[in-house]
């Protein structure tokens, strides 16, 4: 036996699926200098008691291209490793009740196909030729997946064990990691073993990664933002029915009712039946239930009454169910983020420190996530934009209670529809804007931007705000009138928005602005202006978007998107060098927009004393409504108009006086389709690192010339040389009832060439807007396409490379 290592490049601490398919796919990238630690045997956590479903649907781009990979490569594990796996590719049929249903499993086939899946729709007739066991009350469409499947847990990991192995990496068994260190830039993980030295640290504990997150706190981490469920799943007694189908067609395809919550399996030759129940239970949350050292191989008991609905429904669905006797149940822990997806990617804060954690669909999700865990370690980027998953998208407000929460809603609609107008209730009011209060008695029917409040839209007497309102993908609801109106005022007068939560930097010292020349793409501005910085990888694809506020020769204030802030703040910090200073302001500063041709007039009033000649994309100390603030003459609306920046104590006397001056206050939602008619990007939408800055249209932003070197500069140089294949286009579209969604299809003479990026009525040129991606040959004004919209191609033309309203910035400059 080999003696026990001492030194290794990364140490992943975990061993389920996801951790040795992380070591695998680590060795496969060259990197075989790398110890999995298992505190018991292999599988012994979640995956061990794992139901198997391979899926490939997903309405996020990100998961399903890590689920799409994750069928890929199972096909081939078995051959490739010498190591034999049941992985059954059945294909799965899912069953939609309702229109809004039918309308997202047409968005799911769109990216799909684009994708390469044969992902199709059917009849429900047509899917009781495969299924002749279903009953089809109440059906309206059904989606077919035919990579879907069912894979054995434990010959999975034990696969991809076996693959890292014989490419020379390290397992450890019955091994548990005891805490970390460290010293002189390295990590050093303990166990009762020894000590190991190494360069990364992977937290893959699964339901232990709260535990194992922890020991990071010391070294800038926080607290992993999760909580674990209990999830319950039967198995039948053998069907006579299923074993003579088998015989003759092979297995079924596995079956989901989305909309009654559960799946439907063939186990041997019966059925495998999981709900996702609304009276879900959360474990290990109280004292009488405390968090146990081991729970290796473990489960909880029995609690069939809370699944008592889904097994009458399931049993209605599919008779045979009915029949046979329950022969076993499985109840397990189930580890749940937030918003129900993973943790991979750089650990927020601590360096050299990484995540691949929190899974609720491990195994579905572990090649994948394998693959993107590897990237990011081995070469600080990864091929897809998996924002959607990435730990720093949660900030400070993810106590236990909140994740408590939001984990048990995620669970109880785990196959919910995500409605572009809907807002979950669980979980909020996190944190507040000064003037929280306000904005809710005006009418502000709020949405969470990074656990902070601000208002979507301001609803009036009489109008419907029930969650049950914002049940379709249509444009159609009480929201309309109101968006409009705020769109208007907005044109014609002037509007306020309440801004709170925007990422804030002050980045100072001798050598700042030197240093910060070599992050970016373009150049600085001067003393008393502003700008749009980017920042790109070595691929030259966007990173992130920042305003920059230049105060003097050295001193900065750096502003982001809200969700941006521990992304960004990574993103800074990392390189920083010594004499140059960066602190977070965010949560002690607070923004109002104020927007629209009567806003100098407004200010006028208010701030008498500050210069409303200065031009656009200056600022200025001021004082407003008595109040010390920043002028800064920009406007997302893409009118005349000003942001006031403001220490929170001081808000709420600004937001009254411009109020009490006549502006109308307006929403995010109407903010979107402001900045969409101007063509203005929004970060994670039409800004990711699935684009390069030349790709995204940003070339008026980027300086090949200038002598500094910059992350991506090479590669954007090639880029220019040999052209771009995608460029950004603004598309005007006859899109009926509903606007395109992120990531609809774009198709020219019956071949998928491109992708929206983000879409919303625009109110003031009265029409349709999608920004996207279209093949650069046809990215020519003019040029006619249909978009994909809920499963409707819809006509389109690609506009000028101008804004649409207003396209020669004359009111901006006003």
């Amino acid at each position: 036996m080999a003696e026990f290592p001492t030194q290794a490049r990364v140490v992943i601490i975990g061993g389920g699926a996801v951790g040795a398919s992380s070591l695998y796919h680590l060795a496969r990238a060259g990197w075989t200098d790398c110890v999995l630690l298992e505190k018991n045997e292999l599988t012994a956590g979640s995956t061990w008691h794992a139901a198997g479903n391979v899926p490939t649907f997903s309405t996020s781009w990100s998961i399903m291209n890590m689920q799409r990979y994750s069928t890929e490569l199972y096909r081939g594990l078995a051959e490739e490793v010498d190591y034999p796996m049941n992985y059954h590719v059945t294909g799965s049929i899912r069953l939609g009740h309702s229109r809004e249903r039918v309308q997202e499993f047409e968005r799911a086939k769109g990216m799909g196909r684009y994708q390469g899946m044969d992902i199709e729709m059917m009849s429900p007739k047509e899917a009781q030729d495969i299924y002749p066991f279903l009953e089809l009350h109440d059906l309206q469409g059904v989606l077919y997946d035919p990579n879907d499947g069912d894979i054995d847990p434990s010959q999975l990991t034990q696969a991809l064990a076996k693959g890292a192995r014989d490419m020379g990496a390290r397992i450890e068994r019955f091994c548990p990691a005891t805490g970390v260190s460290r010293e002189n830039g390295e990590w050093i993980v303990h166990t009762h073993k020894g000590d190991i030295r190494c360069e990364y640290v992977v937290n893959a504990a699964g339901y232990y990664a709260q535990q194992v997150g922890e020991w990071f706190k010391p070294y800038g981490g926080r607290t992993v933002p999760m909580m674990v469920m209990s999830h319950q799943y039967m198995l039948t007694d053998e069907i006579p029915e299923i074993e003579a189908f088998t015989r003759d067609h092979g297995k079924l395809p596995l079956l989901r009712d989305v909309d009654s919550s559960y799946y439907l399996r063939q186990e041997k030759t019966g059925l495998n039946l999981g709900p996702y129940e609304r009276n879900c239970k959360a474990h290990w949350i109280t004292p009488d239930d405390p968090f146990p050292e081991d729970f290796s191989f473990q489960l909880y008991p029995d609690d069939l009454e809370r699944l008592e609905w889904y097994i009458e429904d399931a049993m209605a669905r599919v008779p045979l169910l009915g029949r046979v006797g329950v022969n076993k149940v499985i109840n397990g822990p189930i580890p749940y983020a937030p918003d129900g997806l993973p943790l991979i990617g750089p650990m927020p804060g601590v360096p050299n420190a990484f995540e691949a954690c929190v899974f609720t669909f491990g195994i579905a999700q572990s090649g994948g996530a394998g693959k993107v865990l590897a990237e990011w370690i081995t070469e600080g980027q990864t091929e897809w934009d998996m924002w959607a998953v990435d730990p720093r998208r949660y900030t400070d407000y993810t106590d236990s209670d909140y994740c408590i929460a939001k984990g048990m809603e995620t669970y109880g609609h785990e196959y919910a529809m995500h409605f572009p107008w809907h807002s979950w209730p669980a979980g909020r009011d996190r944190k507040l804007s000064p003037v929280h209060d306000k904005v809710r008695e005006l009418g502000g029917v709020m949405g969470a931007y990074n656990g902070w409040e601000r208002a979507n839209w301001f609803a009036k007497p009489g109008d419907d705000t029930s969650e049950e309102t914002t049940q379709t993908w249509n444009r159609a609801g009480p929201w309309e009138a109101r968006i409009r109106e705020e769109c208007e005022a907005v044109r014609d007068h002037v509007g306020v928005l309440d801004l709170p939560g925007f990422s804030r930097f002050n980045l100072g010292g001798v050598g700042a602005a030197e240093w910060l020349r070599t992050r970016i793409a373009g150049g600085l501005p001067r003393p008393g202006r502003m700008n749009l910085a980017y920042f790109a990888d070595e691929r030259g694809r966007v990173v992130t978007e920042m305003s920059v506020m230049r105060h003097s020769e050295d001193f900065f204030t750096l502003i982001t998107a809200a969700s941006a802030q521990w992304h960004d703040w990574d993103l800074l910090q990392s390189t920083l060098p010594n004499g140059v200073d960066l602190t977070d302001q965010t949560r002690d500063y607070s923004a109002l927009i104020v927007t629209g041709p009567d806003s100098r007039a407004l200010f006028a009033a208010l701030a008498p004393d500050a210069d409303l000649t200065l031009p656009w994309l200056s600022h200025q100390p001021a004082e407003v409504a008595g109040q010390p603030a920043a002028l800064a003459r920009v406007s997302f609306a893409g009118e005349l108009g000003w942001e006031i920046h403001a220490a929170n104590e001081h808000i709420p006397a600004i937001y009254q006086a411009v109020l009490d001056a006549g502006a109308r206050p307006f929403g995010m939602f109407a903010l979107n389709s402001l900045r969409i008619e101007k063509g203005y990007r929004a970060w994670k939408g039409d800004l990711s690192t699935d684009y390069s800055l030349l790709e995204a249209g940003l070339e008026r932003f980027v300086k090949l010339d200038k002598i500094e070197d910059f992350p991506g500069k090479v590669a954007l140089q090639a880029e220019k040389q040999r052209g771009s294949a995608k460029r950004f286009v603004t598309l005007l579209v006859d899109a009926g009832d509903a606007d395109a969604p992120y990531m609809s299809t774009l198709w020219h003479d019956g071949e998928v060439v491109g992708e929206t990026t983000s879409g919303a009525w625009g109110y003031r040129i009265g029409g349709s807007v999608a920004l996207g991606m279209l093949r650069s040959d046809l990215a020519v004004p003019g040029t006619r396409i249909e978009v994909e919209i809920y499963g409707e191609r819809r006509p389109a033309t690609v506009q000028p490379d101008q804004p649409l309203w207003d396209p020669g910035n004359e009111r901006l400059r006003a």
